[in-house]
C-alpha cells in the first residue's frame, strides 16, 4: 500500500505491506492519519498518485481506479449503523445485497458463532452497545469479503461493553481465515487482536513489524508511554484448581498466573506484562510474595522521562521483558547492557 495525499495539518504519506493472512494494526495517536488511510485503501477517497495492490490485483494505480462496490472487501466503521427498520438477521443479510443475494455466508450461520441467534428477530434499538458492533461484524462478514477494514470498532464502548466484544475480535482471524486491517490508537485492543503493527505518526510510518517484536523495542515511542507492555505467547502446561494458578511456559520460563474461567491445559494465549509491573534485582530474591522471578539479562537501556530509565530485558531460553524503573536504581544497581538480572514480575493480563 502507498498512499499519499496532502491533508489539512499534514501530508499523508504512508506506505506498508501486509500478509494475507492474520491482524494488522495500523496504531498510532488519534490524527496520524490512520483512518484516511483505511479509506483511501477502501477506495471512499481517491488521492491522485497513491497505490493500492491486493493478492496481486491493483485496486488503484497511475491508470486505474477500481470503484469501492468492486473491491472485495468490507469496511467495519466506528458507529454500527444498523438500519433501525430491519431486525438482526435482516440487517446481516443486508450485507449480502451487493452480491446479487448469493449468500456467501449464511446468516443464521453467522449469528450463532457471533452468539447472537436468540437475537435474530429483535430491533437494534433493544441492544446493547457491544450487541449492536456484533451484528455490524456479523453484516460486514456476510460477503465473506477477502479483506476487512475495521476502524476503531471497540470506539465508544464502556470496559464491560469491550469485554464483551473483544474476544470475538479475536478469534475473527482464525474463525474466517480473512485478513484484517484494523485501525487504533489503544493499546490494549493491539495487544489482543493484532498479529503485525504498522505504527503511524502525522501521517507516516515510522516502524512496521510483528507485534511481538516491536512492543519489546525500547527504541520506539511505544516504549515511552506510560502502558508500554511487551506481549508472550505462551502455553498452559498445568491447572492448579486448589490455589486458584496456572502454569504457563514461554520458551524455557515458567510462569504462575491467575486462574481464568475456561482455561485449559494445553491452551496456547498471550500474555500482557506492562514495564511498569516489572523491577529488577541483581541476585535471585528471596522470601518473596511475587510469584514470578525470571532470569534475564539486560540488552538495551535508555532515559525514559524525568528520573526514569526503560530496561530492556531478553530472558533465558527465549521471549523479552521491558522495566521501567527510577534513574536512582538503575546507577544504584550498575545496570549494563549484557548485564545478568532478575526480573520480578507484578502482575501478568492473560489475553485469552
Amino acid at each position: 500500500m502507498a498512499i499519499t495525499a496532502q491533508l489539512a495539518e499534514f501530508p499523508l504519506q504512508v506506505r506498508f505491506t501486509a500478509p494475507a493472512s492474520g491482524v494488522t494494526a495500523l496504531f498510532g495517536p488519534s490524527g496520524a492519519g490512520k483512518t484516511c488511510t483505511l479509506r483511501a485503501i477502501a477506495g471512499l477517497d481517491r488521492h491522485r498518485g497513491s497505490q493500492v495492490r491486493f493478492a496481486g490485483e491493483t485496486w488503484q494505480g497511475q491508470a486505474h481506479w477500481l470503484p469501492t462496490w468492486q473491491r472485495p472487501l468490507s469496511y467495519l466503521f466506528q458507529e454500527s449503523s444498523l438500519f433501525a427498520h430491519l431486525n438482526v438477521l435482516d440487517n446481516v443479510r443486508y450485507g449480502l445485497r451487493r452480491r446479487g443475494g448469493t449468500q456467501a455466508h449464511d446468516p443464521m450461520e453467522l449469528l450463532e458463532r457471533l452468539g447472537l441467534a436468540p437475537l435474530a428477530q429483535r430491533q437494534p434499538q433493544s441492544l446493547s452497545g457491544g450487541e449492536r458492533r456484533r451484528v455490524a461484524l456479523a453484516r460486514a462478514l456476510a460477503p465473506a469479503p477477502r479483506l476487512l477494514l475495521m476502524d476503531e470498532p471497540l470506539s465508544g464502548l464502556d470496559r464491560a461493553r469491550k469485554a464483551e466484544i473483544l474476544p470475538w475480535l479475536a478469534q475473527l482471524s482464525r474463525r474466517f481465515a480473512t485478513p484484517m486491517l484494523l485501525v487504533s490508537h489503544e493499546l490494549q485492543e493491539v495487544a489482543r487482536l493484532a498479529d503485525r503493527l504498522v505504527l503511524m505518526d502525522r501521517g507516516r510510518v515510522h516502524h512496521e513489524g510483528g507485534l511481538i517484536a516491536t512492543l519489546a523495542r525500547a527504541d520506539l515511542a511505544l516504549a515511552d508511554r506510560d502502558d508500554a507492555s511487551v506481549v508472550l505467547e505462551a502455553k498452559v502446561n498445568r491447572i492448579q484448581e486448589a490455589a486458584a494458578l496456572a502454569e504457563v511456559s514461554v520458551g524455557q520460563q515458567q510462569l504462575r498466573v491467575l486462574l481464568p474461567p475456561g482455561l485449559k491445559q494445553g491452551q496456547t494465549l498471550r500474555l500482557q506484562i506492562a514495564a511498569r509491573d516489572v523491577s529488577l534485582a541483581t541476585c535471585e530474591p528471596r522470601g518473596s510474595s511475587i510469584l514470578n522471578i525470571l532470569p534475564a539479562r539486560v540488552s538495551a537501556l535508555r532515559e525514559a522521562g524525568a528520573g526514569q530509565t526503560l530496561v530492556a530485558l531478553e530472558l533465558d531460553g527465549g521471549g523479552a521483558l521491558l522495566s521501567r524503573i527510577t534513574r536512582w536504581s538503575c546507577e544504584e544497581l550498575g545496570l549494563q547492557p549484557d548485564m545478568p538480572v532478575f526480573a520480578q514480575v507484578k502482575s501478568v493480563a492473560l489475553l485469552t
